[in-house]
């Protein structure tokens, strides 16, 4: 029997994060991971890009890793937001907010690169990949695990287990916890475009008839697409070859960029509203998609998996520091309080945006463009949706200030 303090059962974006976070506290993790080490199809380390916000590069700074990840991130300096076809819009700007960016639009390859780097010499903690759960037990002090090595069996047994497996958890539909989910009918189709024109350092979001169009600036000049299309047009439109395709974009998108060309491979993701019911039980805490799946308009998912890891790094550290149990009732419940209201805050904002904005009935639709004209005339109401986006309002964990974690030895 192996033993951990802490056994993370998912090894991607959040759940690599949280690892490296706690990587010199002294705490005993093992992270098991599905995907074999250095795939080309790690299921997180894709060909997306994700926009992270300001507080979450402060994350990243204080677990240490955001040196391994910063060249590849192109900063968003102005966010300008449409109604497409309507009067309404609205622009947020960095030096509003008297910030150097509002955030960072950032490859999931580069970041998954930043994880492999601070796991690499993480000495607390044990990569087991590729791996899968093969039973689950609890008792009253601890969880047994069962789990298979590259097809080899082994037994864990940890203090607290994290459950980062993403929205389709297994940890989650083993122990039979119930979630609020909701399917919104649309795929994100993504690629990435080179216009003619680029706005360097401005991000734009189209709201659209059939759902918001994201178009975020990259390194060299180059635009990522977030295109949200209806279930019954997707295929249709990955179908279309590359002229056919930017043709489709430049109609939906228009001509600020000028000629969009050079598209990359079309990939589309079903869009999704997952909100765990029970964040935690005891020992056991849900963290990032595992915990809450959501539209990826305003990019408030990744970035809100990153503050559940500051938080329960935070707590983790602290009973460490302390000689408690890190899977006791101080950490476990201490991570349900400070994270619920922020999780269910930023689901109700992306579910009403994602409906709000395809609703064609007129008086809707003339009410959320004054809306937006409104809140672009109004710089307090601007400034409290930059910090919410910037992910810096509110108590702020250490990791969320950009400090590291530091235990006694």
């Amino acid at each position: 029997m192996h033993q951990y303090d802490v056994v993370i059962v998912g090894g991607g974006l959040v759940g690599g994060s949280l690892a490296c976070a706690l990587r010199d506290t002294g705490l005993q993790i093992a992270v098991v991971e599905a995907a074999v080490g250095g795939a080309p199809s790690h299921p997180s380390y894709d060909e997306r890009v994700i926009a992270l916000s300001l507080g979450s590069r402060h994350i990243f700074e204080g677990i240490g890793i955001w040196r391994h990840m910063a060249s590849d991130a192109e900063a968003i300096r102005q966010v300008h937001v449409s109604d497409r076809g309507h009067f309404g819009f609205a622009h947020l700007d960095a030096r509003d907010e008297g910030v150097e960016a509002l955030g960072y639009v950032t490859p999931a390859r580069a970041i998954g690169r930043g994880i492999e780097a601070g796991l690499a010499d993480a000495a607390g903690s044990e990569l087991l990949r590729p791996a899968r759960i093969i039973g689950l037990h609890q008792t009253p002090e601890h969880w047994q695990l069962e789990v298979s090595v590259a097809g080899r069996s082994r037994l864990l047994q940890a203090k607290l287990l994290i459950a980062a497996d993403g929205g389709d958890s297994s940890v989650r539909r083993r122990l039979g916890l119930s979630v609020r989910e909701r399917g919104y009918g649309h795929h994100a189709i993504i690629s990435t475009v080179t216009p003619a024109r680029p706005v360097v350092g401005t991000a734009f979001e189209r709201f659209t008839d059939s759902g918001p169009l994201a178009m975020l600036p990259m390194t060299g000049g180059r635009y990522s697409v977030v295109w949200t299309a209806r279930d019954g047009a997707t295929a249709d439109i990955l179908g279309l070859d590359d002229e056919r395709f930017t043709a489709a974009l430049q109609q939906r998108f228009g001509h600020r960029l000028g000629r969009l060309g050079k598209p990359a491979r079309r990939i589309a993701y079903p869009l999704r509203l997952v909100l765990a019911k029970q964040l935690t039980q005891p020992r056991l805490a849900l963290i990032g998609n595992a915990a809450h799946t959501l539209h990826p308009v305003a990019g408030q998912g990744f970035n809100l998996g990153l503050r559940d890891v500051a938080e329960l790094a935070d707590l983790l550290d602290d009973a460490q520091r302390t000689g408690q149990d890190p899977g006791g009732d101080k950490v476990v419940t201490g991570y349900r309080k400070r994270r619920r209201a922020d999780q269910q805050t930023a689901a109700a904002l992306t579910d009403t945006l994602a409906r709000l904005f395809v609703n064609p009935w007129a008086p809707l639709r003339i009410g959320r463009n004054l809306g937006m004209l409104g809140l672009d005339l109004l710089p307090p109401a601007r400034h409290l949706l930059a910090q919410r986006f910037m992910g810096t309002g509110g108590r702020q964990s250490r990791l969320a200030r950009g400090l590291p974690l530091i235990s006694s030895e």
